[in-house]
C-alpha cells in the first residue's frame, strides 16, 4: 500500500454563506487560490444568454429552458431555483466527479440552495456562515468597496437581517472582524472536515494491515 492510497480522500462540499459585504466572495476567492488543484468552484447550470466573455462550461453550463426542466426530472441537478425569470442549478454530475476524484468543491449559493444540498448530500456538505462584526461594519464595507450604487447598498441592507436569521442552520459561524484571522479559521475547519473518517477512502485498508500485522505477531 503506497502513501498516497493510505492519504486517499473522498473530496466534500463547502458552502459559505453571508449577507453581502461580510467577506464571504474575499475568503473564497483566496482559499481557491492558496489550495490550487485541490478545490475548485462549482458550476451552475442556466437558462439565460451568456453575457460577453462568458465561457460555456467555465462560467455557466448555458442550457434551454427545457433542457433544464429535463435536468429537474431525471434528478440531474443538487439544488435550484429561479433568478429574475431564468433558472439556475447546480449539475450533480460534475460535482460527484471531483468529490471521487478528492477534491472539494466551494459553492455560491444562498440559504435556500444550501437547504436543498443537505437534503440531497448531506454527508459531503460543510456548511459555514460568516457574520460581519456589526451592521454598522457591514454598511461601511458595502460603501468602502464602492461597486454598488447607493441604492442598491440600501436594498442589500434592507435583506441583510433575512439572510443573517438563517446562521443556525450552518454547521460552523465566523465573525469576519479580522480577514487574515478569519481565514485563518476557515483553514482549520477545513483540514478538520478533510480528516472525518467517512471522507477518507484509504484508512480504512490500512487499519486493516496494521490489526492483521499486530494479529500475526502475537
Amino acid at each position: 500500500m503506497t502513501e498516497n492510497t493510505i492519504h486517499a480522500r473522498r473530496g466534500l462540499m463547502l458552502v459559505m454563506s453571508s449577507p453581502s459585504g461580510a467577506g464571504k466572495t474575499t475568503l473564497t476567492r483566496r482559499l481557491l487560490a492558496e489550495e490550487g488543484g485541490n478545490m475548485v468552484m462549482s458550476v451552475s447550470a442556466t437558462t439565460r444568454e451568456p453575457r460577453p466573455g462568458e465561457v460555456d462550461g467555465k462560467d455557466y453550463f448555458f442550457v434551454s429552458h427545457d433542457r433544464f426542466r429535463e435536468m429537474m426530472e431525471h434528478n440531474e441537478l443538487l439544488e435550484h431555483a429561479v433568478v429574475f425569470e431564468n433558472r439556475y442549478g447546480t449539475p450533480r454530475g460534475p460535482v460527484q466527479d471531483a468529490l471521487n476524484q478528492g477534491k472539494d468543491v466551494v459553492f455560491d449559493i444562498d440559504w435556500q440552495g444550501t437547504q436543498q444540498l443537505e437534503q440531497n448530500a448531506s454527508q459531503d456538505l460543510v456548511r459555514i456562515f460568516i457574520l460581519p462584526p456589526s451592521i454598522d461594519a457591514l454598511e461601511r464595507r458595502l460603501h468602502t468597496r464602492a461597486q454598488d450604487s447607493d441604492e442598491t447598498v440600501r436594498k442589500r441592507m434592507a435583506q441583510a437581517g433575512s439572510e443573517i436569521s438563517h446562521w443556525n442552520e450552518y454547521d460552523y459561524v465566523l465573525v469576519n472582524d479580522d480577514l487574515d484571522e478569519t481565514f485563518a479559521e476557515l483553514k482549520t475547519i477545513l483540514q478538520a472536515e478533510r480528516k472525518r473518517r467517512r471522507r477518507q477512502t484509504g484508512i480504512a485498508e490500512f487499519a486493516r494491515k496494521l490489526i492483521d500485522d499486530a494479529e500475526s505477531r502475537a
